[in-house]
């Protein structure tokens, strides 16, 4: 397994328990998913502040000299890849029919959508689907744990964390890769692409939400309970 997995996996689990030694100290507002939540908003402000610093000069630059067909073919790219984490986390959740279809769609996309730069299976019927492995871990009635606010990637749980640094670690192919350089560069392309595709969002959180921690994090439990109940969130119960 390539040192890049180990990093990654390390530093997940290094901030867990950072976040569980300060934890204790941490007082909330009565919100029974956020016993840490002077920590979160400590780590959401500074998320803010590198966005404001760095990040969305850089999104803005990035999509200014970018042709929005390219842009959407690097999106496209690292779509297809993340495909591979789908197919997996669909398998563990047995959804077999799925991850046959997620299968050709990587297959389709990889060969004649050109490496992903084209989406050519939607269009055929094969839509994306968004599996991974904090899903996986509720499917096997992990429960969430604390909420918790990730250092550059913002909102998750402590399940949702683990699940992050394995679908982006070992299920990541571009951690395979032997050249650090090309490895650095996807890496930085990826999170530079993830982050422009994030600017209109983070404009009308701004303009609607009067407490954006709040907002966000409300969101967040609301999608992810659509996305581990398969839409179906009524019938949804945190385990």
């Amino acid at each position: 397994m390539p040192r890049g997995v180990f990093a990654v996996l390390r530093a997940a689990c290094a901030a867990v328990l950072i976040v569980s030694a300060g934890g204790c100290a941490t007082t909330g507002s009565g919100d029974p998913r956020d016993p840490w939540e002077g920590f979160n908003r400590g780590v959401y402000s500074f998320n803010e502040t590198m966005d404001n610093v760095l990040f969305n000069h850089v999104s803005n630059l990035y999509q200014a000299i970018t042709p929005n067909f390219v842009d959407r073919g690097v999106t496209n790219f690292f779509n297809n890849l993340n495909d591979i984490a789908v197919v997996v986390n669909d398998i563990l959740q047995f959804k077999i029919d799925q991850a046959l279809s997620d299968a050709s769609r990587f297959i389709f996309n990889s060969t004649i959508g050109l490496v992903g730069f084209f989406d050519v299976s939607t269009p055929m019927g094969l839509p994306k689907h968004d599996e991974d492995f904090g899903q996986t871990l509720a499917y096997w009635g992990v429960g969430s744990g604390p909420f918790l606010m990730v250092p550059f990637f913002g909102p998750a749980t402590i399940r949702d964390a683990l699940g992050l640094a394995v679908d982006n670690g070992i299920l990541n192919p571009v951690f395979y890769l032997d050249n650090t350089e090309l490895k650095a560069g996807l890496l930085t392309l990826n999170y530079v692409d993830f982050k422009a595709d994030l600017l209109s969002a983070k404009k009308l959180v701004a303009e609607a939400a009067i407490d954006e921690y709040e907002f966000i994090k409300n969101a967040y439990f609301e999608k992810r309970a659509s996305q581990i109940s398969d839409g179906a969130v009524e019938e949804y119960s945190e385990p």
